[in-house]
């Protein structure tokens, strides 16, 4: 690089870094470098981030995607963590989250050299078909909130109670524990699940419990992935994708509602920075 386009990208990155990080407003800016505001904003817009050093190795990651911005923005990223070293190795600028997305970051990291020895997920339907022969893990947290969206917090039937009780002790239990449990739940309760009520409005037959059944589903249905972490011992895999939610997602979407009213291409830039440089934080 051209000695002056070097200090030219060393005086942007300056001035984006006291802008953002140190919370220097434009005005301040614009006093100490005895600038106009205009040049401040185009020193500051100018700033290109800096590639993403790579050390491929055999990694065990944890995947999930947050969003931010208003509704109508559509503006997320997708981000795959190595949760031994804490390194973030790959992310995608997203407006929804699609299984091709997750398959494409999985391909471009197997690309860079990486081996996926594991991947901790949020049970997203379809998400497990992206890492096939990859042992998987169901994210508990997420797990044990789509249960609590169906039975609510403070169910009150007696088989939402007892279904409640069983998920609470996800994490101190094992696989044959758990699926025994479960196994003893459903058949206490079969004929409560089986029960149909006639619909006044449209005089079909439904079943009267359709939520408490959705939530065993999704405990059957995530079963084989819900004690990975315990299956292999070895590995180092998280039960959770915590280490996104609070300790990246948090942090950088905090950093955005800071400076509201930023543009998609700056707010773009900004996580593109906060997230090249979270392993140094």
């Amino acid at each position: 690089m051209h000695p002056y386009l070097l200090l030219s990208q060393k005086l942007h990155k300056i001035i984006f870094e006291e802008y953002f990080l140190k919370r220097q407003t434009l005005k301040q800016l614009s006093i100490k470098y005895n600038k106009s505001i205009s040049w401040i904003v185009k020193q500051r817009d100018e700033y290109i981030v800096d590639e993403k050093c790579h050390n491929p190795r055999a990694v065990n990651l944890v995947c999930d995607a947050t969003f931010y911005g208003k509704r109508k923005d559509k503006l997320g990223t997708l981000v795959f963590k190595d949760v031994e070293s804490k390194e973030i190795l790959i992310w995608k600028h997203i407006e929804s989250e699609t299984i091709k997305d997750y398959i494409y970051l999985k391909n471009e990291l197997i690309k860079l050299g990486y081996s996926i020895l594991s991947v901790t997920l949020d049970g997203k339907r379809g998400l497990y078909k992206a890492f096939n022969h990859i042992p998987k893990q169901m994210c508990h947290f997420h797990q044990k909130k789509i249960v609590q969206r169906y039975i609510t917090m403070r169910p009150k039937l007696e088989a939402s109670k007892d279904l409640k009780k069983i998920v609470s002790r996800l994490t101190q239990t094992t696989e044959k524990n758990f699926t025994q449990k479960l196994d003893n739940w459903y058949a206490i309760n079969k004929d409560f699940l089986e029960e149909k009520s006639m619909s006044s409005t449209t005089g079909e037959l439904n079943y009267t419990h359709p939520r408490i059944r959705a939530a065993y589903r999704s405990l059957r249905t995530n079963l084989p992935y819900l004690f990975t972490y315990k299956n292999y011992k070895k590995l180092y895999i998280q039960n959770t994708t915590n280490a996104l939610e609070g300790g990246v997602f948090s942090h950088m979407k905090n950093m955005i509602s800071l400076h509201r009213g930023l543009r998609k291409s700056l707010k773009i830039k900004l996580v593109d920075y906060y997230l090249v440089n979270y392993k140094k934080r």
